[in-house]
C-alpha cells in the first residue's frame, strides 16, 4: 500500500493543510469590511465608510483600507464628509499584541483630505462625543509604538468664523535618511490677520527613543506677528524635557492673544527671545531678554493649564523703561510718537490722539479677554526715561483672579519719596466696578520741578486720594466717579516764576525765564478736592510763601473735560508792576486758555480773606498733612493764621451783639 493509504490522518491533515493554504490564498479579505466599518464608526462616535480592505499576509502582516470616509454630525448634508483618506496601509508585528503592545511598523497615508468647521448649531463637526465607555475599562493600558511615518499630499481645511480664521494646512513627510519628518505648511487667514509658516518636525523615531531627540523647526507669521521656534525635544510624548529657543517679534504684545490665549495690554513694536520649555499642561518661557519699544525687559513666565482657564505667572525686569511704552495700560497708544520701530498703524494713532480734542483715552477694557485667563505677575523697572514726569521707579504687583483686577501694590518712587497706588476692578460687572487708594509719602518737590524744567523748587509733599467708580474706560471711570484729593507741601523754597506770574509781574517772571530766578521760601501749601459724579470741586487750594499767597478755587469737569479755574494772589511785597489780578483757566482740559480775570482787572485780591473762608475745612486736614509729611512741618504758622482770621468774623459779631443790646437797654 502506498504510505498514505497507510496512514489516513495524515492523508486528512494533509487535505486540511492544502484547503487552508488554497483558502488563504483566494480569501477575499473584503468581507470583512462591514466589520471594520462598524468598529471604526464604533470608536469615533461618527459613520466611517471604506471602499475596500485587504490583507496582505507576511511575517509582519499589512492591513490596507482605500477610500476611506468620516461622515459630518447630523446637521450637515448628508453626502458631506469632515475627512477622507485615499488610502491606508498600516504595517503590524502580530505577536506583540500578546503583550498588549502595538507595535506598528509603518503607517502610510495617501492623500488625507479634511474640511473642518462649525455646523448651522455652531458646534464644529471635530468635536467628537467621549467614550465612557473607555474610562471605565479595567484592562491594562495598551502601548503603543511607531516607526516610520508616510504622508503624502495631506490638505486639511479649517473654517472657523468666530476665530476669523481661514486657512489650509499642507501635510507631507519628507524622507531624510530613511526617517521620515513631517513637513507642515500653512497658509491663509487667522484672527482676521494673514497668517503663513513651515513647521519641519523630526522622525517618529525621536518621539520616544532618549538616544534620538525630535527635532522642531518652526516659522510663523501671523499678520506682523512672526514666531521663531528651533531646538529639540527629549520623548515628547512622555514630556521628557525640551532645549528650545523661541524668539516672538511683532508690533504689539496684545495681538499674541489670538495665538496664545493670554490677555495682554497694548504695547509698542517688540522683540523677546528665550527658552520654551513644557511639562504635562504647563508651559514656560524662561530667560527670556529683549525690548519692548524704546524699553528693556527681561523674566520668565509660566502658563499653568490645569484649571478651567489658563493661569499666567511671571515675574520682569525692566533696567530702563520709557513710560510711554506703559500707555497702553490705561488705554492710550503705547510708545513714543517718534519711536524709529513704530508701526504704521500706530503713527496713524498717535496722530488721532493727537487730534482728539478730548485727553483722557476711552479705549474700553476688553472682559472677555480680562476673564479669559488668571494671571499673577510681578514687574519692576529700575529707572524711568521720562522728560515730562518725575517718577525714577516702578514695582507693581498686578493679580487677575475669578474676573478681578487688582495692583496691590503699583509703587513709583519720586526722589527721596514715592506714589503708592492700591486698584481693584471687579471684571464680574459691566461697567467695571473700580476703587483706587493713592498715598504720597514725602514726595520730592524737587525731583517734581526737575522734570518740569521750568522753575527749581524743593520741599515735601504728602497726601492721599480715593476714588470710586463704574466705567469701562480710564474716560468714563474719571467721568462717572466720586472720590477726593488732599495734598500738603512743607518746608524748601520754590522760584518765584509761578508766583509773579500767577500776579502778572511780568519783570520778575521774564528775569526768572530767562534763568535769573528770585527765589521765595515756601511755607505751606494745601489742597483738598472733592470728586463728585465726575467734576471736581474745590474745597482748599493755597499757597502760604515768603513772596504771596496763592488761593484756587473752582471747579474741573472730567465727565466733558472742562476747566473753570481761579487763582488769586495776596503779594506780601510791594512791587509796581504787579497787576494782582486773579488768573483764569478755563476751556479743554488739553488745551485751556489762561488770562487774567477782566472783571477784576487792577483790583486788589482779597487772599486774606479767603484764608478765612477756608478755615474750617484747613483744621479738618492736619491729620492728612502729618500723616503725609511728618511730625516736623511748617504749616503750622498757616493754620494759625487760619485760626486767627476765622476767628475775627466772630469777634466782629460778638462786639455788634453787645452795641445792639446796649441800644436796646437806651431805648426802654
Amino acid at each position: 500500500m502506498r504510505p498514505l493509504q497507510r496512514h489516513p490522518r495524515l492523508l486528512g491533515f494533509g487535505i486540511f493543510l492544502a484547503l487552508l493554504i488554497a483558502l488563504i490564498l483566494l480569501w477575499d479579505w473584503n468581507w470583512f469590511r462591514p466589520l471594520v466599518e462598524h468598529q471604526a464608526s464604533a470608536a469615533l462616535g461618527r459613520k466611517v465608510t471604506l471602499g475596500h480592505f485587504d490583507v496582505y499576509l507576511a511575517r509582519h502582516p499589512q492591513l490596507v483600507a482605500d477610500k476611506i470616509a468620516i461622515a459630518n454630525p447630523d446637521e450637515f448634508p448628508v453626502d458631506s464628509s469632515l475627512a477622507t483618506v485615499d488610502r491606508l496601509a498600516i504595517r503590524i508585528a502580530p505577536w506583540e499584541l500578546l503583550h498588549h503592545h502595538v507595535q506598528l511598523d509603518e503607517i502610510a497615508i495617501d492623500r488625507p483630505l479634511g474640511d473642518l468647521k462649525p455646523g448651522p448649531s455652531g458646534t464644529p463637526n471635530y468635536q467628537f462625543k467621549a467614550d465612557d465607555t473607555s474610562a471605565s475599562s479595567t484592562t491594562s493600558p495598551w502601548l503603543v509604538d511607531l516607526d516610520r511615518l508616510i504622508i503624502n499630499d495631506g490638505d486639511i481645511h479649517l473654517f472657523d468664523p468666530k476665530l476669523k480664521s481661514d486657512f489650509r494646512l499642507g501635510i507631507t513627510t519628507d524622507d531624510r535618511g530613511d526617517e521620515g519628518h513631517i513637513v507642515v505648511t500653512i497658509d491663509g487667514t487667522y484672527a482676521a490677520q494673514p497668517i503663513s509658516g513651515r513647521f519641519i518636525g523630526g522622525s517618529v523615531l525621536g518621539l520616544r527613543d532618549p538616544a534620538n531627540p525630535y527635532s522642531v523647526d518652526l516659522k510663523l507669521a501671523n499678520g506682523a506677528t512672526k514666531v521663531s521656534l528651533q531646538g529639540t525635544l527629549l520623548q515628547p510624548a512622555r514630556f521628557g524635557g525640551a532645549d528650545l529657543k523661541l524668539e516672538l517679534q511683532g508690533n504689539d504684545l496684545a495681538a499674541l492673544y489670538p495665538l496664545t490665549g493670554i490677555p495682554l495690554a497694548p504695547t509698542p513694536p517688540y522683540r523677546l527671545t528665550g527658552d520654551l520649555n513644557y511639562a504635562p499642561k504647563r508651559i514656560s518661557f524662561n530667560h527670556f531678554a529683549g525690548s519692548v519699544g524704546s524699553s528693556d525687559l527681561s523674566g520668565d513666565l509660566s502658563v499653568d493649564l490645569h484649571g478651567s482657564k489658563p493661569r499666567v505667572t511671571a515675574t520682569m525686569l525692566s533696567n530702563k523703561v520709557v513710560l510711554a511704552d506703559l500707555a497702553g495700560f490705561i488705554g492710550s497708544t503705547p510708545g513714543k510718537a517718534d519711536a524709529a520701530n513704530e508701526s504704521k498703524q500706530q503713527q496713524q494713532q498717535h496722530q488721532q490722539q493727537d487730534a482728539d480734542p478730548r485727553l483722557l483715552p476711552d479705549t474700553p477694557i476688553n472682559l472677555p479677554k480680562l476673564r479669559s485667563a488668571d494671571l499673577d505677575i510681578q514687574y519692576k523697572a529700575t529707572h524711568i526715561d521720562s522728560e515730562a514726569t518725575p517718577l525714577d521707579n516702578i514695582v507693581a504687583h498686578l493679580k487677575v483672579e475669578d474676573d478681578q483686577l487688582s495692583f496691590q501694590p503699583l509703587s513709583f518712587a519720586v526722589g527721596a519719596g514715592s506714589i503708592v497706588l492700591n486698584i481693584k476692578l471687579d471684571g464680574r460687572q459691566d461697567p467695571v466696578h473700580t476703587v483706587a487708594d493713592i498715598d504720597f509719602r514725602k514726595v520730592d518737590l524737587h525731583r517734581i520741578m526737575q522734570s518740569t524744567k521750568l522753575f527749581e523748587g524743593a520741599g515735601t509733599i504728602g497726601g492721599n486720594a480715593k476714588l470710586d467708580t463704574r466705567g469701562n474706560s480710564l474716560s468714563k471711570m474719571l467721568g462717572n466717579g466720586d472720590g477726593e484729593l488732599k495734598l500738603a507741601m512743607s518746608g524748601g523754597d520754590m522760584s518765584a516764576l509761578l508766583l509773579d506770574l500767577a500776579g502778572l509781574d511780568f519783570g520778575n517772571g521774564v528775569l526768572s525765564a530767562l534763568g535769573i530766578p528770585r527765589q521765595a521760601a515756601l511755607r505751606c501749601m494745601v489742597t483738598d478736592f472733592a470728586l463728585t459724579q465726575g467734576v471736581v470741586d474745590t474745597r482748599v487750594f493755597v499757597f502760604d510763601t515768603t513772596e504771596a499767597n496763592v488761593t484756587g478755587s473752582g471747579k474741573i469737569n472730567l465727565r466733558d473735560e472742562q476747566l473753570d479755574y481761579r487763582l488769586a494772589t495776596e503779594p506780601k511785597h510791594f512791587n509796581v508792576g504787579a497787576f494782582r489780578a486773579p488768573i483764569l483757566i478755563r476751556g479743554p482740559l488739553k488745551d485751556p486758555n489762561i488770562l487774567p480775570d477782566p472783571a477784576t482787572l487792577a483790583v486788589r485780591g482779597g487772599a486774606a480773606i479767603a484764608l478765612g473762608i477756608l478755615a474750617t475745612p484747613l483744621a479738618a486736614l492736619i491729620p492728612t498733612i502729618q500723616l503725609g509729611l511728618g511730625k516736623d512741618h511748617n504749616c503750622d504758622e498757616l493754620l494759625q493764621s487760619v485760626n486767627t482770621a476765622a476767628a475775627q468774623p466772630a469777634t466782629a459779631d460778638k462786639h455788634r451783639d453787645k452795641r445792639s443790646a446796649k441800644n436796646a437797654q437806651k431805648s426802654k
